[in-house]
């Protein structure tokens, strides 16, 4: 495959992960609302039909995996292209975001497995898998509530109890985990978003400084999106409906 195609294939699939990143954010937001807000959001999710929850897995698995092996191949052909001085010279040059990249990439990953065990799976913390609470119906247009309701039992996995749970001062370590990862992703996508758009020949003189921006601008927002959920389980803004002995 040529540069160009490898340069591609990474716009893609950058851009690609980027929307589902800021989507998840405005997802996860909704913990500042009602418990049954991110409850009957996490509801939906687990049923859509077709496997469709499982199919977009597949697909953010497979741009992740794309994403990474495309970067690495993409290093280690600037290495063989570029004559030792010019790198040293090149390196000066950038930005502490691009010099970052591989690390802040690399460490990512492991947040994201981290995370899907933590949250997703559940394996970390097993105890998270029966944290259940009575949905009160407050949620979005009220359909989950209306639909189980409908069956006498509105009772759904309490995904709020676990995301407080899980930042909580008891775990806080996993909080800073979060909060660092987060400021990581902030770099790579202040780097990222606009190299994006060089890729595919759309960032110029003109628009480089403006792109910059843009990139900045959405880094800090999911920075400060993201991070402001563990913070509030913290500082105790958020607090548990369900706790976890009642969970056992």
């Amino acid at each position: 495959m040529s540069s160009l195609g490898k340069k591609y294939i990474m716009a893609v699939t950058g851009l690609l992960l980027v929307g589902f990143v800021i989507g998840h954010m405005l997802g996860n937001l909704q913990m500042f609302l009602h418990p049954d807000w991110i409850n009957e959001y996490a509801y939906k999710l687990k049923t859509l039909p077709y496997g469709l929850l499982w199919i977009v897995r597949i697909v953010l698995l497979t741009a992740v995996g794309a994403h990474i092996v495309t970067a690495v191949l993409l290093v280690l052909e600037n290495r063989r292209a570029r004559p030792a001085g010019y790198v040293a010279q090149g390196t000066l040059q950038a930005s502490f975001a691009s010099r970052t990249m591989k690390y802040s990439g690399a460490i990512l990953l492991v947040f994201i497995i981290f995370h899907i065990l933590h949250f997703t799976v559940q394996s970390i913390h097993p105890e998270f898998k029966h944290l259940e609470t009575e949905l009160a119906g407050v949620g979005t247009m009220h359909q989950v509530y209306d639909k189980l309701a409908a069956f006498g039992n509105t009772e759904v996995h309490d995904v709020y109890s676990m995301v407080v749970h899980g930042f909580s001062l008891q775990y806080w370590y996993v909080a800073v985990f979060y909060v660092f990862a987060m400021g990581l992703l902030c770099l790579h996508l202040m780097h990222g978003v606009s190299s994006m758009f060089q890729s595919v020949g759309v960032r110029n003189a003109v628009w480089r400084k403006r792109l910059d921006r843009i990139a900045l601008v959405i880094a800090l927002a999911l920075f400060i999106g993201f991070s402001s959920i563990p913070v509030a389980s913290l500082t105790g803004l958020l607090d548990p409906i369900t706790p976890l002995t009642a969970a056992h």
